[in-house]
């Protein structure tokens, strides 16, 4: 099959979350599959130029249709990492890529419809007939709308759609002014109820919305996320749009890069080891309490990587951090908060926790530690309010370092609980899991993992081995993709 991604993000060139990571490690599977893949991109003025090879000119003048005009556009072409991408750069006074950043302009809305206009336009002019197109988020959701009202009266009618949504809570909402930039000039048609008009405000239109109603296919990120999304506030509004469409709609569970997160190849951990040799395991820890100056005693050591913010559930990510000290375990916390309240809260914490022997906390993001932390942990919390899919319990398990989830998202699709899981059988269970999003449930969880540690370190040790069993790779994950690219093929 010959499969175009559209997005605002592919890691590690344009990367500000898991979206990034997503388009290039799917790409990367659907290739070694034996399909052809292309990926289209803005070109931004702030992206890893140098993780780009051999970026060249590849279509000098491409003409966007734009109000009544056009814009004129040069596509680069290059390798990022051995995946084929096209950069598009507009050459225009509104400067749509030339910010500094990837995100929060005010005319994110224009920024993004212009973007999904000039990758049709590309595909149009440059004769690409993909089998599929895959979306993803808002940012490219009017791309199978103009594809259906515009683009296949101009010979692209063969197309098909995946779109995928990686997370609810930012959905494009915007004015008319789009509709008559991007040539979609009928506002009484697009503004009614069943095709753009938001749920909640009948003068917007809504982009992700529009991306659900004309795609031939939606999924979100894991199983029970889509579920939640059609059953609980998580969709954000869309759930009866999503019930409408519920035909048409799944949940597939991301996967991670076992290249990049193995600890039998990773090249910024000490000791290399497996379950045929876990006991390497333990000299990363000792090296991971030397880095930050640890005690080195016999405890255990519970740790938290992430953004620190509402989503991940931080005032529990708080509470994780004293329940461990008073328990006796260990505990280092590798964060990036993203609100000032919140970065002001944890540096009083660091400041006040600064000599304790059994705790650091780093407030940043350092990719070297975030590997040393995985393979030097005993146990990992992940306490989020909501999450889509999750990678850190995913990459937990994959270096045998017990992960405490809260129950919602795709965390409840990869940790099954070691004392109360009933739909797996005792040596398949590979974590702890808690419900409610307070302190006593959080503690009710954290606390059995290090009993379990304390009291029966054979048994925690094969807990974690267990763990590392899973294959939580793109393997799986690909093989449902192109499941769905041959039903809406074919449909």
């Amino acid at each position: 099959m010959y499969i175009v991604h559209i997005a605002s993000e592919c890691a590690p060139v344009i990367k500000a979350g898991g979206l990034g990571d997503v388009v290039y490690g799917l790409s990367r599977e659907l290739e070694i599959r034996g399909h052809c893949v292309e990926i289209i991109l803005p070109m931004y003025d702030c992206m890893r130029y140098d993780q780009i090879w051999g970026l060249h000119e590849a279509y000098r003048d491409l003409w966007v249709p734009w109000y009544g005009g056009a814009i004129h556009c040069t596509v680069f072409c290059g390798w990022v990492h051995g995946r084929l991408c096209f950069f598009i750069q507009p050459h225009s006074g509104d400067n749509f890529f030339n910010r500094g950043h990837y995100y929060g302009a005010l005319d994110d809305h224009m920024r993004f419809a212009f973007f999904s206009k000039a990758a049709l336009e590309f595909l149009l002019v440059s004769n690409k007939r993909p089998d599929i197109i895959h979306c993803h988020d808002w940012q490219t959701g009017l791309v199978p709308v103009m594809l259906f009202e515009i683009y296949k009266w101009h010979g692209m009618w063969n197309q098909r759609v995946c779109y995928t949504i990686h997370n609810f809570k930012h959905q494009g909402i915007a004015g008319a002014d789009v509709l008559w930039a991007t040539g979609l000039n009928n506002e009484p048609y697009y503004f009614s109820y069943d095709r753009l008009r938001d749920n909640f405000n009948d003068t917007a239109i809504n982009f992700m919305k529009g991306g659900i109603v004309y795609s031939n296919f939606v999924n979100t990120v894991s199983p029970h996320h889509a579920w939640e999304a059609r059953y609980s506030e998580v969709g954000c509004g869309l759930d009866h749009t999503l019930e409408i469409h519920h035909h048409k709609f799944g949940g597939i569970l991301n996967g991670i890069d076992y290249n990049i997160w193995n600890p039998e190849l990773d090249n910024y951990i000490p000791y290399h080891y497996s379950i045929d040799n876990f006991e390497e395991k333990a000299k990363n820890k000792k090296a991971l309490r030397e880095r930050l100056l640890l005690r080195d005693a016999n405890k255990p050591l519970v740790c938290y990587i992430g953004r620190l913010d509402d989503q991940k559930g931080v005032h529990l990510v708080h509470h994780s951090i004293y329940y461990s000290l008073n328990r006796g375990a260990q505990f280092v916390l590798l964060g990036s908060p993203t609100e000032s309240a919140i970065g002001s809260w944890f540096w009083h914490e660091k400041c006040h926790l600064n000599d304790n022997p059994d705790c650091h906390l780093e407030l940043g993001f350092n990719e070297e530690l975030a590997h040393l932390i995985y393979a030097g942990a005993d146990i990992i919390v992940v306490p989020s309010n909501y999450e889509p899919c999750g990678l850190t319990q995913m990459i937990g398990l994959r270096y045998g370092t017990v992960p405490i989830v809260r129950g919602v998202g795709g965390l409840l699709n990869t940790v099954f609980d070691y004392d109360y899981d009933e739909l797996h059988l005792p040596e398949e269970r590979n974590g702890y899991v808690f419900f409610q999003p307070d302190n006593h449930a959080l503690e009710s969880a954290l606390g059995r993992a290090l009993e379990l540690w304390y009291t029966s370190p054979k048994e925690f040790r094969q807990l974690a081995m267990q763990g590392m069993e899973y294959d939580y790779s793109w393997n799986h994950p690909g093989e449902k993709y192109l499941g769905v690219y041959e039903h809406i093929r074919h449909k």
